[in-house]
């Protein structure tokens, strides 16, 4: 048993060191391309390369290698092997536009030169498309190296009596996990199964059991993959007290302070705004080719719900036809809905549709993040079986949020309230500015957008009653 563990450790600690060179080394191509940039424009511009001359090559390497590493950190850039090439990519280029936009503020800032502007602008443009084709290249061939030196890890899936798609989920990650058996979680011998892989997925087990079955992976050091139920989330955002010799636990449960909200509806009136500005053309063409398609109205309002329970009118652009849920109800539209119009599916398929919720920021009804305003119906079913699908209107709903970056539209309404929890109890401007970036990644990714058809709607509602059964048992 120990020379298992140890054989464990050893191979999670080789693959935590690979990762950490990869970083080391992307983190170096990319300083590298910079510091050719600037040293071109040190010794063109300053041929005597006296003190002030090096200290601003220096003083400029510093700033971006921060900047970069910080910001490829938040956006798991380094993530090596962990996510799909496409992702990591994405979020490299992301963070090294960034950098390269910042930087070159500070550069100008550094230098005092702001009369070298466009010649700047000229050459962070060409460092950043050789940066993103360089750092893209390496980035694919350190992934296919990471699969080959570490194969996927070998999973025991310990199952309960409920039924749901996990074990497909965690297959369609086929370069790190492979389910290669499942047994219940009453099944003999399980402690002697465990040790046999590399990790553990607990599914749907109730909670004694699946206590019971972490402190034994802890105890032989196996890693473990399980679904968290809510109070699991609640508790993992308290905060440790050390007043006396018994450990303690808080969980404020007070959502965002007055002084958190102040500032994020000034960040929602800045972000807002300048997205409005920079977006005007988009709205001037959609605006004009919706009406030009059918001549019926540009925008459709519905009614939706936001900060406790409060009702407001969101606003779209119309992408389906005129009365296109004229007897009142809801009709969930999926992929080939021939309610959308020719417009609508090109608007939809870019989010173009959601640009006008700008206003309703601007009004005060929405925030930039936040969880996904719902509709008043869907908010009275749902709350109707899950009590606790309350708890997303501790804050205002948002024009993107936790559950849109990491899930699917389509996603349960059990998980959309489980990733806006973690959003509400882990709250901070730093964790939004995080999130509006990973939003301009999800764009580009398809099954993000996936229909929402009316068995889907259905099955998201059973998903309720799954929790409810965990939580009993």
């Amino acid at each position: 048993m120990v020379l298992t563990q140890g054989g464990d450790v050893m191979k999670n600690e080789q693959k935590y060191y690979y990762r950490f060179a990869c970083s080391l080394v992307l983190s170096i191509i990319s300083i590298g391309f910079f510091f050719f940039v600037w040293f071109r424009f040190v010794r063109v511009n300053n041929q005597t390369m006296h003190l002030l001359g090096i200290g601003n090559l220096g003083m400029a390497m510093l700033i971006y290698g921060l900047l970069y590493c910080f910001i490829a950190l938040k956006l798991r850039a380094f993530k090596i092997g962990v996510y799909r090439k496409v992702k990591i990519i994405s979020s490299q280029v992301i963070t090294l536009f960034l950098v390269d936009a910042a930087e070159l503020l500070v550069s100008m800032a550094i230098t005092g030169q702001f009369r070298f502007f466009g010649r700047f602008l000229w050459r962070y443009t060409l460092l950043f498309i050789a940066q993103s084709v360089v750092i893209s290249l390496v980035t694919i061939l350190m992934n296919d190296l990471y699969r080959k030196i570490f194969p996927p890890f070998q999973v025991l899936e310990i199952y309960g009596d409920n039924q749901n798609d996990l074990t497909r989920k965690i297959n369609s990650v086929e370069y790190k996990y492979h389910i290669v058996e499942k047994v219940h979680y009453k099944v003999e011998h399980l402690n002697e199964k465990i040790q046999l892989f590399d990790a553990i997925l607990i599914n749907a087990v109730p909670t004694f059991e699946r206590d019971q079955i972490l402190e034994y992976c802890f105890e032989v050091g196996k890693r473990v993959y399980f679904v968290p139920i809510i109070p699991d989330i609640i508790v993992k955002s308290s905060s440790e007290l050390n007043l006396f010799d018994t450990p303690l636990y808080l969980c404020r449960n007070s959502g965002i302070s007055k002084t958190e909200a102040i500032v994020k509806r000034v960040f929602d009136i800045i972000i807002s705004s300048l997205a409005f500005f920079a977006f005007s053309p988009i709205f001037l063409i959609t605006a004009l080719a919706i009406k030009l398609n059918d001549g019926g109205p540009v925008f459709y309002k519905q009614e939706r719900c936001t900060i406790n329970g409060k009702k407001f009118m969101i606003i779209k652009f119309r992408s389906m036809i005129v009365d296109a849920e004229k007897d009142g109800k809801s009709h969930p539209a999926g992929e080939d809905d021939d309610r959308i119009t020719k417009v609508g599916r090109i608007i939809r398929a870019m989010r173009i549709d959601e640009l006008p919720q700008l206003f309703n920021i601007l009004k005060g009804e929405m925030s930039v993040v936040g969880p996904r305003p719902e509709r008043v119906e869907h908010v009275l079913k749902y709350t109707k079986d899950l009590p606790e699908f309350s708890f997303r209107s501790k804050v205002k709903g948002g024009l993107t949020g936790y559950a849109q970056v990491y899930g699917k539209y389509n996603t349960t309404a059990l998980d959309k309230l489980k990733l806006d929890l973690i959003y509400i109890m882990n709250y901070s401007l730093l964790l939004d500015l995080q999130i509006i970036i990973e939003t301009i990644k999800v764009l580009f990714q398809k099954d993000s957008t996936e229909g929402f058809t009316e068995e889907r709607a259905a099955e998201i509602h059973d998903a309720v009653f799954v929790e409810k059964e965990r939580k009993i048992g």
